[in-house]
């Protein structure tokens, strides 16, 4: 420590003039020892400043750096922590409370000592020193260890120390002796120097006269060391007398470690014997069940799991160093193995046989299903294997081969009685879509392209004279045009592939009901088989990584995927849960190989039969799909029944092609009215239809991009058709169907649609003005002509009031003219437009009253007109029209009435 201080001195303190009075070794309470150094200094130069000044050996060598200082004067507890026994534990409050360890209580106490002293010569301020002995707060120096502790700190303090009260006086005395003492201090120091030599002769005198003292002191002391040696003499005897009977004690020491080594090599060798009974023995019942237990009954499954349990942990067991040596433990192990191999191979038999039985008894009740739309339950079967669930794990675990030789077998036994069963089952599906108990009836009335489909039913179903139904739907696209509403709807069924009779009606509702019926029966089939997998060959059902099975399954006729190959024929390697999902949708794919092929094959079926069956299937198609990826999202059901929505929203839109095709085909006849567009109703007809099977559908996008394209392709063709019309007014067509349109929506509230149902809504009233204004200029065309000619003069610069000067238009001219329209006449010509009107409008919309009403508006406003440029380019004339407001009102009412 005071090789320390001195460095410390040296290379921190003297730079800074700065004397290190006392140190202690100390560290942080509660954390990681990190040792430093607290140091208690004051500096050389006045005012003296007294620091506490915490040092730290560097990290980057072995020389020391101040970190951090305080001020004494800031110092205001110093807690000991306990007065009366050793604790080398203190606190020193300043701003905060830092807490300490110091290295040794002897250390802790000189420092804590040296602080009191500090406080009570520089600082007036009184330090509380708490738990601190009142030993340590005596200003005179301690005696014994504290006192070396101590000492080199009162040293440390000649320099500049003041004169107590004594002293001071003596100095006093003595200069007053000597008046001289402060003009002459030479002659002051040469008294003080001869009076101590007068003492120093004095001294040496004295010590001359102890001489015979001295002598006497010197004799005792030789006395004393022949004492000395007398003791030691004997402690030598002593010690030899110990010696003989410290051998003894060793010797016996000596016997009692052999004993006790002997009796611990006893005990580990006891425990080494204990543990290899323990966990390297078969009890016999074990061993029984293992070769000759019964596979077939519950107890007998159960003593044979209990025994291939016992088996696995006996071969599991971690030996201990040396223990493989053994030659008995050798035996027990080979025993082992011979046990687990006759039984995996036993067990692997069995369960062969087991599957091959069942797939017999399985396949007796197909019959039993024939005639019914059912798939057989698998319940039974999958419950017997269910006992054998803890078995196959054992077996996965000890025998990898027999394991992946069992789940080829099971694959191949099950896929082709599920080939058989589902083949069986869509079978029967499609005889009772087709209805083959009618099938010679229907098949009588089918005219030759309708029997040319049915023979390509034929052909896709693979057997002949099976298939019927509502093929009346597949004739071609004809449209005659007649002015009554029964003509039409026909042709529009003919356009839109329906038949409205209520046989189609029920076959529609029978498909819809037995497609429904194959996809509840096909769901639960899948999903309790590859429930029944995983829980049988204990497989992880966790979500599969993208693309190991799906991108591999373009051969699943063949065998199980390479994927699924790859997996189980690596008999060393356990497979992880990714790859064990993997492997069920493999087995999965390989057991139902056949349903999406049948799946595809039935819903072609019902797209020949009826092209509007695509509605039914692309909505039960959705909601079995989503229910799927509910319930598992990675499953096999999921992603088959996803691969054939995609095939079911192809013929949807192939459906909606054909009708957009179909319209722009369409022609109308020249020689009767047009009336509603077959189209424009198949249009309603079709939303209804749709509306009636989306009601409660989770997939609409389909259905709303199919509307906006039928949409937009019904209002494109009614314009074209409304051009090329010959008989009937462009005007007429344009107004009666965009009203039957802005019907049919309103009356729907198709929501996607809004825009296109006030788009009819403009163009139906547009065209009903048009047609208004176009059909009144001819009941008063004289009239029309004369003032559209004063407007003319008007638009030309002439002022209104001139206008009568006009030869052309004076007002005998007007007067002619107004006498050519007599209020008889008026109503003649009225009448007669009523009736071409009525010729123009169809029936079916009713819209000869909305017109009639509409051109009585028209008729008034223009009549208004007219009196208002009577009144403006003929001022004070007293000419008027020769009939009234009233009359025109009593006109129309009359007509109407009449008709």
């Amino acid at each position: 420590m005071t090789a320390i201080k001195h460095a410390l001195q040296r290379d921190i303190f003297t730079p800074n003039d700065e004397r290190l009075l006392s140190i202690v070794n100390v560290c942080k309470a509660g954390k990681k020892k990190k040792n430093c150094f607290l140091c208690a200094t004051v500096t050389t130069e006045r005012p003296v400043q007294v620091n506490v000044v915490k040092v730290k050996k560097s990290d980057k060598g072995d020389f020391y750096k101040r970190q951090t200082a305080w001020a004494l004067r800031d110092l205001a507890v110093v807690d000991a922590k306990d007065a009366n026994k050793e604790n080398p534990e203190f606190d020193l409050h300043f701003e905060k409370v830092y807490k300490w360890v110091a290295s040794s209580t002897a250390e802790k106490n000189a420092f804590i000592s040296c602080i009191w002293k500090l406080n009570q010569r520089y600082l007036r301020k009184k330090i509380e020193f708490v738990n601190v002995s009142s030993q340590l707060l005596e200003e005179s120096v301690p005696s014994g260890e504290n006192q070396s502790a101590a000492g080199g700190d009162e040293e440390s303090l000649d320099e500049y120390q003041e004169l107590n009260a004594r002293e001071e006086q003596d100095i006093e005395i003595m200069m007053d002796g000597c008046e001289y003492a402060i003009s002459n201090a030479e002659a002051f120091a040469e008294k003080l120097s001869s009076e101590l030599q007068v003492l120093d002769g004095a001294n040496i005198q004295s010590i001359m006269a102890s001489e015979k003292q001295v002598n006497i002191l010197m004799q005792l002391l030789d006395d004393a060391l022949k004492e000395v040696d007398k003791i030691e003499h004997k402690l030598s005897s002593y010690e030899e007398m110990l010696q003989s009977v410290k051998e003894q004690m060793d010797h016996i020491s000596q016997s009692n470690d052999l004993i006790q080594l002997s009796n611990t090599n006893n005990m580990k060798l006891l425990e080494e014997i204990e543990f290899l009974v323990n966990y390297l023995d078969l009890s016999k019942g074990h061993i029984k069940a293992l070769t000759d237990g019964d596979l077939s009954s519950s107890k007998g499954i159960e003593a044979c799991t209990n025994a291939a349990e016992a088996l696995l942990q006996c071969m599991n067991v971690v030996l201990r160093p040396g223990h493989d040596q053994l030659q008995a433990v050798q035996q027990q192990q080979q025993q082992f193995k011979d046990l687990r191999e006759q039984f995996a191979r036993r067990l692997a038999n069995h369960l062969n046989n087991v599957f091959v039985q069942q797939g017999h008894d399985q396949s007796s009740t197909l019959a039993q299903h024939s005639a019914e739309l059912t798939l057989p339950k698998h319940l039974p079967f999958h419950r017997d294997l269910l006992r054998y669930s803890k078995l196959m794990e054992w077996l996965k675990n000890t025998d990898r081969e027999k394991y992946d030789g069992l789940n080829k077998n099971y694959v191949d036994y099950i896929s082709r009685l599920y080939e058989r069963e589902i083949k069986e089952f869509f079978e029967v599906a499609k005889i009772k879509m087709t209805g083959t108990s009618k099938e010679g009836k229907k098949f009588a009335t089918l005219p030759r392209k309708e029997t040319a489909v049915k023979q390509d039913l034929e052909s896709l179903h693979g057997s002949s004279g099976k298939l019927t139904g509502s093929t009346s739907s597949l004739n071609k696209l004809s449209v005659q045009g007649s002015g009554n509403r029964r003509s039409q709807s026909s042709s529009l069924l003919d356009m839109g592939n329906m038949s409205a009779s209520d046989l189609d009606v029920a076959d529609r509702t029978k498909f819809d009901k037995i497609f429904e019926q194959v996809l509840s029966e096909l769901e639960p089939l899948c999903l309790a088989e590859q429930d029944f997998i995983s829980k049988f060959f204990k497989l992880q059902q966790n979500p599969a990584l993208p693309g190991s099975v799906v991108a591999d399954s373009t051969e699943i006729d063949g065998g199980l995927l390479s994927r699924q190959h790859n997996l189980l024929g690596d008999r060393h390697s356990v497979p992880s849960e990714k790859e064990e999902a993997s492997i069920i949708r493999a087995m999965m794919i390989k057991v139902f190989r056949c349903i999406e092929s049948e799946l595809n094959n039935l819903i072609s079926l019902g797209d020949k039969i009826d092209s509007f069956n695509s509605l039914y299937m692309l909505v039960k198609m959705s909601h079995h799909v989503w229910t799927a990826e509910n319930v598992d999202p990675a499953s096999y059901l999921s992603t088959t029944l996803g691969n054939v929505l995609v095939t079911v929203k192809r013929n949807f839109d192939k459906c909606i092609l054909n009708q957009v095709k179909q319209m722009e085909e369409v022609k109308i006849s020249k020689k009767s009215k047009v009336g509603i567009l077959p189209f424009v109703s198949g249009f309603e007809e079709f939303a209804e239809l749709a509306e009636s099977i989306f009601r409660i559908a989770e997939r609409r996008g389909d259905l709303d991009k199919a509307y906006t394209k039928l949409i937009r392709a019904v209002y494109n063709n009614v314009e074209k058709v409304a051009n090329e019309s010959q008989k009937t007014p462009r005007d007429v067509v344009m107004m009666e169907n965009f009203h039957h349109i802005f019907s049919t929506l309103s009356r729907l509230k198709i929501a996607c649609l809004e825009t296109e149902r006030r788009e009819a809504k403009h163009k139906y009233t547009e065209h009903l003005q048009s047609y208004v204004i176009y059909s009144l200029g001819q009941p008063l065309e004289k009239l029309n002509h004369f003032f559209e000619g004063i407007e003319a003069r008007v638009a030309q610069g002439i002022r209104e009031d001139e206008v009568s000067y006009q030869l052309a238009f004076n007002k005998q001219e007007l007067r002619k003219v107004i006498k050519e329209y007599p209020g008889k006449e008026v109503k003649k010509g009225l009448d007669n437009l009523y009736k071409k009107v009525d010729k123009h409008l169809c029936e079916e919309e009713n819209l000869l009253q909305v017109m009639w009403h509409s051109m009585q508006d028209e008729f008034i406003r223009q009549y208004k007109h007219f009196e208002g440029l009577i009144g403006r380019c003929y001022p004070g004339s007293g000419i008027t029209m020769e009939f009234t407001i009233q009359d025109i009102l009593e006109y129309f009412s009359s007509i109407a009435q009449s008709h």
